[in-house]
């Protein structure tokens, strides 16, 4: 039967990759996916065949992985990150429907909101919820009702894509949401180029990160009303010392 695995890679590096990725991978007859990733997995690969795209034709890279699998050879389809977390996965299975003779396997990747949570400490210890900023799928008036239900659940907050040329005040105002509901020192941080050699990040309340000026290779992060900066680390305690 004709394969495609949908292959999340992590951060990106070999060693923040799953031993069942790179398997994946290695069985694959070619690597397909947005350009970066795939100039990334590459070099772990010589001359192994690779098909990539630019950033907005992602139904076409889709697309042709379920063509070429149609065909007789083995896809895998990468995708930064996890697949099933603002992946390829769920646009893949769509298209696939109805095509019995594709085999799909999703491979689970590290997405960013655990590897840059593990630079930053310990975050997410407690119950959170990730919410993208991107308005180019979704319409910024949901983006804004999500955002007040986290903060009123006082959820600790993972943001995807918090900033871009075209969307560059999306952060500010997204934390201008938050204050209505967060105290100004809430702990926050976030993690630039994650797993990556120019890898940087920082620690800082949430009335500064208002004012951050951050990418989309950034991933942030908002504590909750527990969060706490504990000995440069961002730490959600989940109460197992006040348990009796």
């Amino acid at each position: 039967m004709s394969k495609v695995y949908l292959v999340g890679i992590g951060p990106g590096g070999p060693e923040h990759m799953t031993a069942q990725a790179r398997a994946a991978m290695e069985r694959a007859d070619v690597l397909c996916g947005y350009t970066v990733y795939v100039d990334l997995v590459s070099p772990l690969f010589p001359g192994k065949e690779t098909y990539s795209t630019p950033m907005t034709r992602e139904l076409e890279r889709c697309q042709w992985a379920l063509e070429t699998a149609g065909r007789g050879r083995t896809v895998a389809m990468l995708c930064s990150g996890d697949a099933g977390v603002y992946g390829m996965a769920g646009p893949l299975l769509e298209l696939a429907e109805g095509m019995a003779e594709v085999e799909i396997e999703v491979v689970p990747g590290v997405t960013a909101a655990l590897s840059g949570a593990a630079v930053l400490g310990a975050p997410l210890m407690h119950d959170f919820c990730v919410v993208s900023l991107s308005d180019l799928l979704t319409p910024w008036e949901r983006i804004e009702t999500r955002l007040r239900c986290a903060a009123q659940g006082d959820f600790s907050i993972c943001l995807y894509n918090p900033a871009s040329k075209k969307r560059a005040r999306h952060l500010e105002r997204a934390c201008g949401i938050l204050l209505e509901y967060k105290s100004p020192d809430t702990v926050c941080g976030w993690v630039r180029n994650i797993g990556r050699a120019e890898q940087s990040s920082r620690i800082l309340p949430l009335s500064e990160l208002r004012e951050a000026q951050l990418d989309m290779f950034t991933t942030v992060f908002i504590g909750s009303s527990a969060t706490r900066e504990i000995g440069g680390r961002m730490v959600t305690p989940r109460g197992y010392e006040v348990r009796p």
